[in-house]
């Protein structure tokens, strides 16, 4: 918002004197503002309560509020304390108090309670607008962090102290320019981290560019990071961009960068240390603004220590590392695991929603998920779609419930294996009648 523009957003002014109101009301809709008014500080924390409630996620329908300190009954100050309550410890809105009668004290105590601003009357139209100002910009700063750590909720799926302590890194991390380097088992999300850190930063309307390097062959890995040139090589009919131009502006996410050769790591060294790439083929550097973030199943250091690895290049990449936890270092969140991704399977594939029961559900629970979240995710997609009706314990693999013979209540004999051969068959082609399967499981049962 620049100092030319209107001021836009709501503000809440809150106070006894009609003819101050009225004065505020034709300030800030003069400045563009919207106005709503309220003469006892009940009455306001009221409209603040319900905008808080009503309003959608990151903004809200009240931005600033403008309070007199002194008011019947219930004080500015004790306004703001409510406030403070509400927003656990420091107001959910900026808020901004004036006062006839000011001392000291109160401007000690509203300043420790968080107010933005604190100015005396007679006021000041100047003073006014830029204060409000100001206080919209900070409004609109918070309101996108909101807005960012909700997002991050939503794809960082997790209670746990493990989760809560990874999603407060990667909103931290989210706003600055540092890259990152995320290690973790395979399947543990490492790519779901880096793209929240992405929506967290500054370059979140820009590209997000995602590459396996363990997916490259090595003779093509330059062409694919650093483009080419026509006639560059055999096959190179024409000029190509490679994945550092396309993330210009944005972020270059390189995916399983343990697995990249020693060639092509020294010239992604150049590029973070120069800003400057050259296309293979290619006579003029070309200027790149990209912020990487790197990921590995791999230690990085141990690969540093057999020469694997350029040392110089990890301490690039790991300005800030983040580790993410596998599943078996937090097992109370499997059950949120299963549900999300339970009810996502079924909406995916146009399946009615679907409920787990608590002999599925536990053994679901003391698994260890060697494959971590994606293999959770790839089970319960599995689950959703043989099962043929709510999710029951016969309705889990076998490799995850456990002995076969527990199911069929006898030794496995030849009748047991062909029961559970049919089952596994069934499994693979979920298109049979319902029926069949439905006998299968109650002479295996029986």
């Amino acid at each position: 918002m620049s100092e030319t523009t209107g001021l836009g957003g709501t503000i809440l002014v809150i106070d006894d004197e009609r003819n101050i109101r009225r004065t505020l009301r034709m300030v800030l809709e003069g400045e563009g503002a919207t106005v709503l008014d309220a003469d006892s500080a009940e009455e306001g924390l009221e409209m603040i309560q319900r905008a808080l409630v009503e309003g959608p996620e990151g903004q809200r329908p009240i931005q600033v509020v403008m309070v007199d300190v002194r008011l019947p009954n219930m004080s500015g100050l004790q306004l703001l304390e409510k406030l403070c309550e509400i927003g656990g410890g420091t107001p959910p809105l900026p808020v901004i108090l004036i006062s006839g009668h000011a001392t000291v004290t109160d401007a000690v105590r509203a300043t420790r309670l968080g107010a933005f601003d604190f100015f005396e009357k007679p006021l000041a139209r100047d003073r006014v607008i830029v204060s409000v100002r100001n206080a919209l910009r900070h409004y609109q700063t918070e309101a996108e962090l909101r807005s960012l750590r909700a997002r991050a909720r939503r794809e960082i799926i997790g209670e746990s102290r493990p989760m809560q302590e990874l999603l407060r890194q990667v909103i931290k991390v989210g706003g600055t320019r540092a890259r990152v380097l995320i290690e973790g088992e395979s399947g543990t999300g490492k790519e779901l981290v880096a793209r929240a850190i992405h929506d967290a930063s500054e370059r979140r309307a820009a590209a997000f560019v995602k590459v396996n390097c363990a997916a490259i062959p090595r003779e093509l890995i330059e062409s694919e990071l650093f483009g080419h040139e026509r006639g560059a090589f055999t096959g190179a009919t024409g000029q190509k961009r490679g994945l550092f131009e396309l993330a210009h502006g944005g972020t270059l996410f390189l995916d399983e960068i343990g697995d990249m050769d020693l060639n092509a790591q020294a010239k992604v060294l150049r590029v973070l240390q120069s800003g400057e790439l050259m296309r293979v083929g290619g006579e003029r550097p070309i200027k790149v603004d990209v912020r990487v973030l790197a990921a590995t199943h791999r230690n990085l250091r141990e690969l540093v220590g057999t020469g694997e690895f350029r040392e110089d290049l990890y301490f690039r990449l790991a300005v800030v590392p983040i580790s993410v936890p596998p599943l078996r270092e937090r097992p109370g969140d499997v059950a949120l695991l299963c549900r999300y991704y339970l009810d996502l399977a079924c909406h995916e594939n146009g399946i009615a929603p679907k409920r787990m029961s608590p002999a599925a559900q536990a053994t679901l629970e003391t698994y260890p998920w060697p494959g971590n979240v994606r293999e959770l995710r790839n089970v319960m997609e599995r689950i959703a779609i043989l099962s043929d009706g709510d999710i029951e314990l016969g309705d889990v693999p076998l490799e995850i419930r456990g002995d076969p013979e527990e199911e069929a209540g006898a030794p496995v004999g030849g009748d047991a294996v062909v029961q559970f051969g049919e089952e596994l068959s069934l499994r693979a082609c979920p298109s049979r009648p319902s029926a069949t399967r439905s006998s299968a499981r109650s002479s295996s049962s029986g």
